[in-house]
């Protein structure tokens, strides 16, 4: 009898360590899977050239409480993209005095990757005509070559401030839906846009991007993130 129940014991022993031994390779896998899908994205640093903390407010003290302090921070999944957002975003200039101080270029931000796209998290303060170029970002490949992206008004971003009858940007998406105390005075909540770019040179180092305004309008472009995302 006491044979017999050494004999059961050691049974159950092999068959727990077989089912923990399966479990671990699955656990192993599940993490190999969510490796290997973080692994296609590059976070592009903004925060060196970054100038407006998210918390802070926006554009001026008429709106108090306008700002993006409602945003999570940290790596986040909007439209199936992962971001980096940090605490500062990049505001440029325009022709409203509120943003006067501010550039209306930033270069060198930099990538030192091959990247198949470019997925910008960004936005505009004020409005202007649809079709309307208000800035762009330029890429500058390894090998001296660049390409401009283009940022137009109603294709790419609206104004962050939505209203029922903003509408939705044609070439874009909205990819953050939120408020804030600064638009609710005006009956409005805040919205953040996505635009992709698909590099029609993938197999080329992208060594950095440069951020510019046109400055020909009212629309104050900023950017909140940018991730490259790999074949």
């Amino acid at each position: 009898m006491n044979r017999f129940a050494s004999a059961l014991a050691l049974c159950c022993v092999v068959g727990v360590s077989l089912i923990c031994a399966a479990d671990d390779k699955k656990t192993d896998s599940k993490e190999g899977g969510k490796k290997e899908t973080d692994a296609k994205w590059v976070f592009l640093d903004l925060q060196p050239k970054a100038n407006q903390k998210l918390k802070d407010d926006f554009h001026g003290t008429q709106f108090p409480g306008n700002s993006l302090a409602g945003l999570p921070q940290g790596v986040q999944t909007l439209e199936e993209v992962k971001f980096n957002i940090g605490e500062k975003l990049i505001q440029l200039t325009s022709t409203q005095d509120a943003v006067a101080d501010m550039p209306e270029k930033v270069e060198g931000l930099k990538v030192d990757a091959k990247l198949a796209k470019l997925h910008i998290l960004h936005a505009t303060a004020w409005r202007t005509d649809d079709d309307t170029l208000i800035g762009e970002y330029t890429v500058n490949w390894d090998d001296g070559t660049s390409v401009t992206i283009p940022i137009e008004y109603g294709k790419d971003v609206l104004d962050w401030w939505y209203y029922p009858d903003s509408g939705e940007p044609t070439r874009g998406k909205v990819a953050w839906k939120g408020e804030n105390d600064g638009a609710k005075t005006l009956n409005a909540t805040i919205r953040l846009y996505l635009t992709t770019w698909e590099n029609p040179k993938p197999d080329l180092k992208i060594k950095s991007i440069d951020y510019s305004s046109t400055k020909q309008t009212q629309a104050a472009p900023f950017c909140v993130a940018i991730t490259g995302e790999k074949k």
